[in-house]
C-alpha cells in the first residue's frame, strides 16, 4: 500500500493532537546520563521495553501506530516498514512541532521530558519539530491556538 503525503500528515497530526497540551509529567533526569543501544523490534516489543500497552490507532502495512502511557507520561509509538516511509512521515510530522525520539524504523512522539526519559530505555536520537508560533513573541510549544495553558 502506498502512503500519500496527506495520509502521512494526517497520521502525524492525529499523533500530535493526542499529545499536545495533554502531556504527562516529566520523567527522571537520569535518562540523559546513559543512552543504551537503539532498540529494535515490533511496536509491541518497543512498548514492552518502556512498560506500556499501546492502544493501536493505525495498523497498516507501512505504519503501525499506538498511543502509550507509562510513568514517564503519554506518547505515541510508530513503527514503519521502510526507512523511507519513516523519514517521509517524520518530515511531514515535524511541521506540527513536538519532540521525536527516532530509532531504526520507529519513532516515539511526546513532550520533551517524556521523549528524553524514553531515550534512556530505547536509545535513539531526539529530533525537534517546528515551532507552533509564527513571528516574534517566543512562547511555549504546548500553548498554541486551540489550547489554553
Amino acid at each position: 500500500m502506498r502512503w500519500t503525503r496527506e495520509k502521512l500528515a494526517a497520521g502525524a497530526a492525529v499523533a500530535l493532537l493526542v499529545l499536545t497540551g495533554c502531556g504527562g509529567s516529566g520523567g527522571s533526569g537520569d535518562a540523559q546520563d546513559e543512552v543504551p543501544a537503539t532498540a529494535t523490534g515490533s511496536l509491541e516489543d518497543l512498548a514492552a521495553n518502556v512498560h506500556c500497552k499501546p492502544s493501536i490507532q493505525t495498523d497498516a502495512d507501512e505504519i503501525r501506530q499506538g498511543v502509550c502511557k507509562n510513568t514517564d507520561g503519554r506518547f505515541v509509538l510508530a513503527t514503519f516498514a521502510t526507512d523511507r516511509g519513516q523519514r517521509e512521515w517524520l518530515n511531514d510530522a515535524k511541521d506540527y512541532g513536538g519532540s521525536y525520539l527516532v530509532g531504526a524504523k520507529w519513532v516515539a512522539v511526546g513532550d520533551q521530558e517524556v521523549v528524553t526519559a524514553l531515550r534512556g530505555r530505547l536509545g535513539g536520537t531526539i529530533e525537534k519539530g517546528a515551532s507552533h508560533h509564527s513571528g516574534g513573541g517566543g512562547g511555549h510549544e504546548a500553548t498554541h491556538s486551540g489550547h489554553s495553558g
